[in-house]
């Protein structure tokens, strides 16, 4: 039977959070699952950073972003 609990691991040790219905000495297998850690906005900052780097040409966009304003009877200039 697979069940998954709660435990904490502290000085060494595994301590169960939760009741398990198991005899003294009865032997199971244990999968440690690490809970994500919050992340802080600065370090949500670092990791996104460059992300978005070479998936555009912002040159072409900024093209069809002024061509589409003239279409509409604009004339910007920058």
């Amino acid at each position: 039977m697979v069940r998954a609990i709660k435990a904490r691991y502290r000085r060494g040790k595994i301590e169960l959070l939760e009741e398990v219905d198991m005899k003294e000495g009865e032997e199971l297998t244990v999968t440690i699952e690490e809970e994500p850690r919050p992340v802080s906005s600065k370090e949500a900052f670092n990791r996104a950073a460059g992300a978005w780097k070479d998936t555009m040409d912002f040159d072409a966009f900024l093209r069809d972003l002024y061509a589409s304003r003239r279409a509409l009877g604009r004339d910007l200039t920058l």
